[in-house]
């Protein structure tokens, strides 16, 4: 049997490390942020909604959004109550992933604090658009919302986050390479 050594799993134990430490921590701290606001929704799902609510408003007709009272959500309507946007679909929690994975992979460097931003930006407007394009699923197509919400919009979300990852390794080998 093989003896083990430290230097062979000591890069993985690290990425290993940091990828929980930044996850655990971005969670902890947007879940005490989240619980201070129960029952109502939080300022984030708020803006995210007022954000979709108004890319859709220039898109179709007029519509509105406002606080659910039975639950942390914001609810856009249009004649009636379309869809709900809850804590989870606001896209922070795949931000603080892919931040996660960001820092495990690579070092501190100028590269990125320009790619983090940039990538969440992306993230973003990724996920502003599957809020929006739920709406209209909902409005017209509501038998279709289970699986554009629970797999096809999902998959858009994470196979961007994969695509930013695989570009985020891709930077990190070619900085690796560059002489000092």
């Amino acid at each position: 049997m093989a003896a083990f050594h430290w230097k062979d799993f000591k890069p993985t134990i690290f990425f290993i490390g940091k990828f929980l430490g930044v996850y655990l921590l971005g969670n902890l701290l947007y879940g005490t942020f989240i619980t201070t606001y129960h029952p109502a929704a939080d300022p984030i799902t708020v803006f995210v909604t007022n954000q979709t609510t108004a890319i859709i408003d220039v898109i179709a007709s007029p519509v509105s959004c406002y606080p659910s009272s039975t639950s942390p959500s914001v609810v856009i309507r249009q004649d009636r109550p379309i869809v709900s946007v809850f804590e989870g679909c606001n896209g922070f929690n795949v931000m603080i992933v892919f931040l996660a994975f960001t820092v495990a992979i690579g070092e501190f460097n100028r590269k990125m604090w320009w790619f983090v931003p940039g990538g969440i930006l992306l993230i973003h407007a990724i996920n502003l658009f599957r809020i929006g394009l739920l709406f209209f699923i909902s409005r017209d197509y509501p038998h279709n919302l289970y699986f554009f919400h629970k797999y096809l919009l999902t998959a858009l979300v994470y196979g961007a986050i994969f695509l930013l990852w695989f570009i985020w390794l891709r930077v990190n080998k070619k900085l690796k390479h560059e002489p000092n």
